[in-house]
């Protein structure tokens, strides 16, 4: 209601209290209105009342909301079930155009709007987690695996020479086959093991670069986010390797977001050296369902030419999502979010590194990485590998998801690619063992309850374990028995065909 439409209503009710009414929406209002103004992300979060009526504005400034549209095209933001129009707040046309994701749309102004103040809040909480120089982003409906193929498809233009991506390995397999996907080959280079940590092997970076040429690699592709033992990539001494040959360098940042050593890397990476861009997910770092990445970087016409890469107009679903979240919770929201984040993380060590001595097992010790821990399974793999993957499969039917438990010796083979000890990141780890995270949005009670079903499962195998050995022991004992006995009958055999010899002979 404007202005005008308040007058009228003080025909019809008390004007007192139709004033009272609008200093009401005013409220609403003025906070929208510092939104569009000043592009960030307000300090303290919306109630769902104010974000549902800017939701509301924004829609009906698209066409397939006009009253009385005449839509005589291919697509007219037609939708056959009110109920997808609902879920999708009616803003049915997307974001973009053909030819750039962050194009305005003529015909979906409220859509573009949304999309623009969307990056623009994404933008400010990078700059708030910790990388102050970023100077451009963007939201893709696209998780992070295609994000790293549409980073690496926009090089391929500038480096027409290139066939190579270096690599430090991290075994998950949407990193390796988004470079597959671009039609590149990874060269791996193995980690080096530092203690108990996997570190990126320098060394052997540059080497490969200089065997290889650096007009012959597309660019280094570094990891911040893993599972332990593996730890962040040296991102800054990769990023002045990179300066120093003039290679691109994309940083596959998936859940670092919500690490503030995570994002310092890139940011330090940045200052000393060179960093084209990193792609972060949206579900692992602001808690929205999956389909959406954030692609970001420190100089705005490259990060500008991967969204004129992407082919066709896209889905504005996850930009939706991530900007109701946000403003649903505010700044102010999402770092307690992260403060939250790092205390589960000391709780989660500290509660694994009580019930692994208990079972003479240990805590492996990973500093550099802030996000994943891993405990030996000793007990575990001296008896079986089967043991090992038997208790991933006791905690997940026990609802506990996420753990992973990591055999020795397991290899996979990715497009002609054979990894040995994949999952472990490298040829041979020391040990099998178990992995668990501290993850935004991890609750005291979600460490509280894994602990106790970890401790249920490895009891059960403990016990499992002393019946085998028992069982094996009366066995052992049966042999033996059974072995001097034949001894003995063996022995009298041969003393009476002794003493028959010489009956015969006298």
């Amino acid at each position: 209601m404007n202005r005008e439409s308040f007058t009228a209503g003080e025909r019809l009710v008390s004007p007192a209290y139709v004033r009272q009414g609008s200093e009401a929406r005013r409220s609403h209002e003025h906070l929208i209105r510092l939104l569009l103004e000043k592009g960030k992300c307000p300090e303290d979060g919306w109630d769902e009342s104010t974000l549902e009526l800017f939701l509301h504005e924004l829609a009906i400034m698209d066409s397939n909301n006009f009253l009385g549209n005449c839509g005589v095209g291919e697509r007219e933001g037609r939708v056959a079930s009110s109920l997808v129009a609902r879920r999708h707040y009616r803003f049915i046309h997307g974001i973009g155009r053909s030819g750039d994701i962050s194009a305005v749309q003529p015909k979906a102004a409220g859509s573009s709007l949304l999309n623009k103040i969307t990056n623009s809040l994404v933008l400010d909480i990078i700059k708030l987690a910790g990388v102050h120089s970023v100077s451009n982003c963007f939201v893709v409906p696209m998780a992070t695996g295609m994000s790293l193929t549409l980073c690496f498809l926009t090089l391929r233009h500038k480096r027409p020479k290139a066939k190579y991506i270096i690599w430090p390995r991290i075994d998950q397999k949407s990193c390796f086959k988004s470079m597959i996907t671009a039609g590149f080959e990874p060269v791996v280079i193995e980690n080096v093991l530092e203690g108990d940590e996997l570190r990126t092997d320098l060394r052997a970076v540059e080497a490969k670069v200089q065997e290889l040429g650096p007009d012959s690699i597309l660019c280094v592709h570094s990891t911040t986010s893993c599972f332990a033992p593996r730890v962040p990539d040296r991102v800054e001494e990769l990023a002045v390797i990179c300066a120093n040959y003039n290679i691109p360098h994309i940083v596959n940042n998936a859940y670092g977001v919500q690490s503030s050593k995570c994002m310092h890397l890139i940011q330090q990476g940045a200052r000393v050296g060179r960093i084209d861009a990193f792609v972060q997910s949206l579900d692992k770092n602001f808690l929205v369902p999956v389909g959406g990445a954030i692609i970001a970087g420190f100089n705005d016409a490259f990060i500008q030419e991967i969204s004129k890469m992407y082919p066709g107009r896209a889905s504005a679903s996850p930009s939706l999502d991530v900007l109701m979240t946000l403003l649903s919770l505010g700044s102010n929201g999402y770092k307690d979010l992260l403060k939250e984040r790092k205390e589960m993380f000391s709780y989660l060590s500290s509660q694994l590194k009580q019930l692994s001595e208990a079972y003479n097992e240990r805590l492996l010790h990973t500093p550099h990485n802030p996000i994943s821990l891993a405990v030996t399974l000793q007990m575990l793999d001296e008896h079986s590998d089967k043991a090992v993957t038997e208790l991933g499969s006791m905690l997940f039917t026990r609802q506990v998801s996420g753990a992973r438990v990591v055999p020795l010796g397991s290899v996979q083979t990715l497009s002609g690619h054979t990894f040995r000890g994949f999952m472990s990141h490298t040829d041979s780890y020391p040990c099998a063992y178990l992995n668990a995270a501290s993850a935004i949005g991890m609750k005291t009670q979600d460490v509280d309850l894994f602990i106790k079903r970890l401790d249920k499962c490895l009891k059960t195998i403990r016990r499992e374990q002393k019946r085998e050995n028992d069982e094996s022991g009366v066995d052992s004992e049966k042999t033996e028995d059974a072995d001097v006995t034949e001894m003995a009958l063996q022995l009298d055999n041969a003393l009476l065909g002794t003493n028959t010899n010489q009956d015969s002979s006298s």
